[in-house]
This record gives structure tokens, C-alpha cells and sequence, in this order.
């Protein structure tokens, strides 16, 4: 006679309320997370801002969801369903899963190619990279970035620049296309400006926090960049890249203001004489010349670029 298969495993309906409530609280206090992640960021000053933070809300959201479930599921076990005390035996010898493998294989591929494709259309929407041009060199690069600043070439109308952005060990240089200098980065609200970045020796990195933006600055090339500022006010520009011993000391301020403002200080900053920028890299290199130059190795920094308007390093700045 045939032996009867055993009856299917039915969960508890207590057992499918548990889960459901745990899932929804889960959720919850994802969606929480997702929505306070923007205030663990800097203020919003440009227009690719509040793209970025909501794409890092997205993933702080997502990555809260698994782990706070991980933690829960750990948690339970560890409560709940642990071998009992002064227990030696081994586990039962349960086979792997197919199904189950399955399962937790294509839903994490799934959520990472949604997110990447969710960052591929903000990366695009962003539009802030142009063309990238080969050079032998530093000199070359500029020779190129001031061709295509005297020919007046932008897009559009009603875009401004472009501004040329020189990175050295460890300062920056920024030429308008005036031809005005200044050790620090001004630029009008409310208008796309534009740039040609240029790295004289190593790869240097242009990144403003309250920007959410960052570009390389790669040696051997002049690379077209722009953006938007949404927000009067100073920012904070910083190399984001190690370029050297003293590549800490590689930042300076952005000044975004009204275009009138702008407009009265290039026309100021036109008129002001040459000078050198301040440069706190020069500074801790002669107080290592003072010691007897012990230590690890490191290259001289460049000298300080001439400018009409320098950079206050004493200047309070948001971001």
C-alpha cells in the first residue's frame, strides 16, 4: 500500500501578521531615513544639488530597508530560536535551496541595475561634462583653454565664460574671459557658467560639497565642465583628490552672487594690480626648509599664481 504524502506546511496566520507588521515598520522607518539623509548634507547651492540628494535619499532609503530586515531576521534567531543551553549537537543538515538562491541572486541584481540606471538619468539630466581635449602639457593646455576663451566660443547665449580653472601643487588659479585672475572662484546666480580645467602637473580633483559636484582634473587634457548656482553665498572648493604631501591645504571659496554684483566686481577686480595669492602650502614648505627638510620626501610647491583679486583664507563660507 502506498504511504500518504505528508501534509503541506501551512505558516501560522500570527506567523503572516508578525511578517507583515515587521515589513511595514521596516519600511517605515526606511522611508524616514531616506527623507532625513537630506539634512546630513550641506546646503543646496546649485541646480544638480537636489538631483543628487534625492538619488543618495533613494539609496540611504534602500540600503535601510535590507539592512534594518538583516537585523531584525539576526535578531529573532538569536532570541528566539537558538539551541538550547549546554546544547552540542550539530544543526540539522538542511541541503541548499535552489528556489531560495534564486530569489536572493536576481532581486539584488534588480535593485542595483534599477539604481544604476536611475543614476545614469541623473548623470544625464545633469549634463555637465563636454568635450575633453589631448595636450602634451600644462603650457599647451593653457594655450588651448585661452584660444577658446578669446574666440568667445559658448554654446549658448545665455551661458557665461569660459572660465579657465588651473589646479597646481597646491594652489588655484582662475582666469575669466577678461582676463582677469583671482585666487578665488566668482561666479553670477541663476546662469550656467562654464569651464575648461586644467591640471599643470598631477591629477587634482574640483569638488564643492554644496555644489554636489566633482570632476578630475586630468594632466594632458583641457576638459569642458559647467554648471549652475542656485544660491548666493561662499562655498568651500576643495581638491578631492591626494595630489601630494600638501594637497589638504589645496582649497579656496566660491563666491556665487547677484549679476550685478558680479558684473561691478570683475570690473573692480580688472583694475586691482597683480599679486600673489596666499598659499598655506608655500608656507608649511618653508617651515619644513626651517627643520633641515626631514621627513618623508615631497616635491616643492609651485609658485603662487599672480592674481588681481586674492583668496581670503579667514573668510566664513558655508559648506
Amino acid at each position: 500500500m502506498t504511504p500518504s504524502a505528508p501534509p503541506a506546511r501551512r505558516f501560522p496566520i500570527a506567523a503572516l501578521v508578525l511578517i507583515a507588521a515587521a515589513l511595514a515598520a521596516d519600511g517605515a522607518v526606511s522611508l524616514w531615513m531616506a527623507r532625513t539623509s537630506h539634512h546630513w548634507l550641506p546646503v543646496q547651492a546649485s541646480a544638480a544639488a537636489p538631483y543628487v540628494d534625492d538619488l543618495f535619499a533613494l539609496e540611504t532609503g534602500i540600503g535601510s530597508f535590507i539592512f534594518l530586515g538583516c537585523f531584525a531576521v539576526m535578531l529573532w534567531t538569536l532570541l528566539f530560536n537558538r539551541a538550547p543551553k549546554y546544547d552540542m549537537e550539530d544543526g540539522d543538515p538542511i541541503e541548499g535551496n535552489l528556489k531560495l538562491e534564486i530569489t536572493w541572486t536576481i532581486i539584488p541584481l534588480v535593485i542595483v541595475m534599477l539604481i544604476a540606471i536611475h543614476a545614469i538619468r541623473v548623470s544625464n539630466t545633469l549634463a555637465t561634462i563636454g568635450p575633453k581635449e589631448r595636450v602634451l602639457g600644462g603650457e599647451q593646455a593653457l594655450q588651448v583653454a585661452e584660444g577658446a576663451t578669446a574666440t568667445g566660443a559658448a554654446p549658448a547665449a545665455a551661458d557665461y565664460g569660459p572660465i579657465e580653472v588651473i589646479a597646481r601643487q597646491w594652489s588655484w588659479e582662475f582666469v575669466y574671459p577678461d582676463g582677469t585672475r583671482s585666487g578665488e572662484l566668482h561666479l553670477p546666480v541663476d546662469r550656467r557658467v562654464r569651464f575648461k580645467l586644467i591640471s599643470m602637473d598631477v591629477l587634482h580633483g574640483f569638488y564643492v560639497p554644496a555644489f554636489r559636484l566633482k570632476q578630475d582634473l586630468i594632466p594632458g587634457s583641457v576638459i569642458d565642465y559647467s554648471l549652475v548656482p542656485t544660491r548666493e553665498g561662499r562655498y568651500r572648493l576643495r581638491d578631492s583628490m591626494f595630489s601630494g604631501g600638501y594637497f589638504s591645504t589645496n582649497q579656496t571659496d566660491v563666491v556665487v552672487e547677484s549679476a550685478g554684483t558680479f558684473e561691478r566686481w570683475l570690473a573692480d577686480a580688472a583694475r586691482a594690480p597683480l599679486q600673489e595669492s596666499p598659499n598655506a602650502a608655500l608656507q608649511l614648505w618653508q617651515a619644513r626648509l626651517a627643520k633641515g627638510d626631514k621627513g618623508w620626501a615631497t616635491v616643492p610647491p609651485a609658485p603662487p599664481p599672480l592674481v588681481n583679486v586674492i583668496h581670503d583664507p579667514t573668510a566664513p563660507h558655508e559648506g
